[in-house]
């Protein structure tokens, strides 16, 4: 069955893509475990030469890439000149890094003839989504690389253009053979490739339904899964915070990639004293943005992704405005070509309805209205996920104390949640388990194994 990709911004058929046959997926797995088997093998001053090199291939490939992305899924064309500049930043990271992440440790207290070492495990399958083509691979790839693991990546249906052209910049970065592939297959074919004796661990990036399908499926043969999913990310505005700010970081924030991330700002949560303040400010950031073209260097907010998407993200709002839920500004599809929908401010928004409880996956803000500081902190726990949750407070020892009682994976004071490929990554609850980047990920897809000389 062929993949289609569409162009989100028009609506028109991009290009169709065979989806790989068996006798293709089995060459695919035997290549990899085959390049794993010398990949493991080699220095760490080797390995760093090949992410030194993806780097800069990344950067030399950059407008072609940023285009392919943009016609894809449809995000700023500036933006995506972003994600790849920060894709080749963090192969660079553990071009530094990982030698000093993998190093041999004697834990503190352990006897003096023990280490511990840090070992590739094998080949890793990675399900990445579409939001973000490349960044997401790469987050995956370079720690999973570094730890001298093989690689294969079966990207979302929808950018199969941009993961057939990661696997080009891989290949012409000098990467062994067989070491990074791209798998075109259906979702169908996933239980058999995670079966597979020479798949040792996944990864996947997506929704929560999807993450647990695929635990089900890794934990059934006992083996290893890291998994970043959804968020409905908290955002505190307290009493006492500087309103332009947060105004600013929060609108920047939830427009991001057009609202299109599981760390994008979902739920502001605003205490009473300072709401209505912070909503005219917030609502004429939201109002300023520009929706049109990514292609256009003016323009903010790009088109959703996919039609479908769009449909469900139109149906919360509308449930939740039925449900009380107040529309100040937005709230429709725009009309016209591609799968746009208009920056939408909804307020009166409450426990039970869409805006509160689910993820909404596109340019719609949910204010939240508390009375204190420690309603606020009620209602940010007060969700299923626990990926990001930012704090907007002049007090930063007070801040510091109310980020101590959020539950999630991150949280940021007076600044917006987002990933570092120098720190940890990833979610509690339905967000997920296990981590991305910095050393912690470096370390997910390792035999962590006891040494001990006698």
């Amino acid at each position: 069955m062929p993949f289609v990709s569409i162009d989100p911004t028009t609506g028109r058929r991009l290009r169709a893509y065979r989806d790989h046959s068996l006798v293709e997926i089995e060459t695919a797995l035997r290549r990899a475990d085959r390049a794993y088997r010398d990949w493991r093998e080699r220095t760490p001053r080797d390995r760093a030469r090949h992410l030194r090199s993806i780097a800069r291939v990344l950067r030399a490939r950059s407008p072609e890439l940023a285009a392919l992305i943009t016609s894809e899924m449809g995000k700023p064309l500036a933006q995506a000149r972003a994600e790849i500049e920060k894709s080749a930043l963090t192969c660079e990271h553990y071009a530094r890094q990982a030698r000093h992440y993998l190093a041999e440790e004697r834990p503190p207290g352990a006897p003096a003839n023990a280490r511990v070492a840090f070992e590739g495990l094998g080949v890793v399958l990675a399900i990445m989504p579409w939001n973000f083509p490349v960044w997401q691979v790469v987050r995956a790839a370079a720690p999973i690389l570094s730890a001298g693991n093989a690689f294969l990546l079966k990207h979302a249906p929808n950018v199969c253009g941009s993961a057939l052209a990661i696997a080009k910049v891989f290949a012409a970065a000098g990467l062994p053979a067989g070491l990074f592939q791209t798998l075109l297959v259906s979702t169908d074919r996933i239980p058999a490739i995670i079966a597979d004796r020479r798949v040792q661990a996944v990864t996947l990036t997506g929704s929560t339904r999807a993450g647990r399908t695929v635990a089900a499926l890794a934990g059934a043969v006992m083996k290893k899964g890291v998994f970043e999913l959804g968020g409905n990310d908290p955002y505190l505005v307290l009493a006492d915070a500087d309103l332009d700010q947060a105004a600013e970081i929060c609108a920047n924030s939830r427009l991001i990639n057009s609202g299109q991330s599981c760390v994008c700002a979902k739920r502001f949560i605003v205490v009473a004293a300072i709401r209505r303040e912070f909503e005219a400010k917030f609502a004429a950031r939201l109002a300023a943005r520009r929706i049109g073209d990514p292609r256009e260097p003016a323009t903010d907010v790009g088109p959703i992704a996919r039609g479908d998407l769009r449909d469900r993200l139109h149906a919360q709002v509308t449930a939740s405005i039925k449900q009380g839920a107040h529309l100040v500004m937005g709230g429709h599809p725009v009309p016209g070509p591609g799968f746009f929908y208009e920056t939408t401010l909804l307020t009166n928004v409450k426990k039970g309805q869409p805006a509160y409880d689910e993820e909404l996956f596109g340019p719609v803000a949910a204010i939240i209205r508390v009375r204190d500081e420690a309603a606020a902190i009620l209602a940010a726990n007060d969700s299923i996920y626990g990926l990001g949750a930012a704090i907007f407070s002049r007090n930063r020892r007070r801040a510091r104390a109310v980020a101590s009682r959020l539950q999630a994976g991150a949280v940021f004071i007076n600044d917006f949640v987002r990933s570092d490929p120098t720190m940890p990554f990833g979610g509690i609850k339905q967000s997920g388990h296990g981590r991305e980047l910095g050393q912690y990920g470096a370390l997910e897809f390792t035999n962590i194994k006891t040494i001990v000389v006698s």
